[in-house]
């Protein structure tokens, strides 16, 4: 049974677990296997397992060399690096040319807590998404980190999937699905629409237990992959409910707000307020739970998003059907 534990950790065991179904795959580390957890790899196929030491740019080119010959390799490093330091290569050796590379960072977002605004990789998403071919995933929870990883190692082509540093609540059980593309209905509503990924996930569970107390009924969405993403869900949250609250431990500015913001000014406008990292950089802290609540991203955030978001759409006005006239 799997239970609560970080994501990172439960990578590196299905990384073990792939290792022993499918001889192609190798993974490469740059000097951080114990946190990345790619250890457990290394421990297991020696043999398959490739340490670059601090070079993650030289790390994702060699994967993409090894991926030309049929292998499917997964380089792994902390989100930071991985999204900044080696982007150039992710974007022209692996994604222009389509490689069947895995990138999996980890140590995302302000929770990492103590190694300060250096390590908290908080642009990731917004840099990555942006990359032609890529495929960027979040997922919130153990089970859904092993879930993440099988499908990716299934699937012909790059992929880029972050993951937190502290432990994560299971808020699955084994048997739930996870489809790339698909967000996930943990909770049913009708008065507003709480969007999450990674590990904001359990704090939108969070506010919207403490929005029913008050008589709101919020409908909870894990939106694990953030590209391709999910645009059916969003339209019908944006036709059923009119507000919307995004939640990432992550800028608000390119990420997972930014992205259902594009897909509800396209196509159906309703209210979104964006809870994340504000256009700032953070500071070191010994505990996540309170950076978070002190860079207001916690689920007191988010409760308190969805009362201002549904105060916005009771006074908005009613979009029209009809067509504007045009001038003569």
């Amino acid at each position: 049974m799997i239970g609560p534990q970080p994501n990172r950790e439960m990578y590196g065991k299905t990384l073990v677990e792939l290792g022993e179904r499918n001889p192609r795959v190798v993974v490469l580390d740059a000097d951080v296997a114990k946190s990345t957890n790619t250890y457990r790899f290394r421990d297991r196929f020696p043999e398959r397992f490739f340490d670059l030491g601090s070079a993650e740019l030289n790390m994702v080119c060699m994967a993409a060399g090894l991926a030309t010959t049929g292998l499917i390799p997964f380089a792994s490093t902390f989100v930071i690096f991985a999204s900044l330091r080696a982007v150039e290569g992710i974007r022209t050796s692996i994604a222009y040319p389509r490689l069947n590379v895995k990138i999996v960072a980890t140590n995302a977002g302000v929770e990492i807590c103590g190694d300060g605004v250096t390590h908290q990789g908080v642009e990731d998403l917004a840099v990555m998404r942006a990359i032609a071919n890529l495929i960027v995933l979040a997922p919130s929870d153990p089970v859904m980190t092993r879930k993440a990883t099988l499908a990716i190692a299934d699937y012909d082509g790059p992929v880029y999937m972050r993951l937190g540093r502290q432990v994560a609540q299971v808020l699955y059980d084994e048997s739930a699905e996870f489809v790339i593309g698909k967000m996930i209905r943990l909770r049913e509503g009708e008065d507003v629409t709480l969007i999450a990924c990674g590990n904001m996930v359990a704090q939108a569970l969070m506010a919207a237990d403490a929005l029913a107390r008050e008589g709101i009924q919020a409908r909870v969405l894990d939106c694990h992959t953030i590209k391709p993403i999910d645009r059916e869900q969003i339209l019908e949250a944006a036709q059923q409910t009119r507000a919307i609250v995004t939640a990432e431990d992550h800028s608000i500015v390119g990420g997972l707000g930014a992205a259902v913001c594009e897909v509800v000014a396209e196509s159906c406008p309703a209210i979104v307020r964006r809870v994340g990292l504000r256009d700032m950089f953070a500071s070191s802290g010994r505990e996540a739970a309170r950076l978070l609540a002190h860079y207001r991203m916690d689920w007191r955030e988010i409760a308190r998003q969805a009362q201002e978001a549904l105060r916005a759409v009771r006074h908005a006005p009613v979009a029209s059907s009809s067509p504007v006239p045009r001038r003569a």
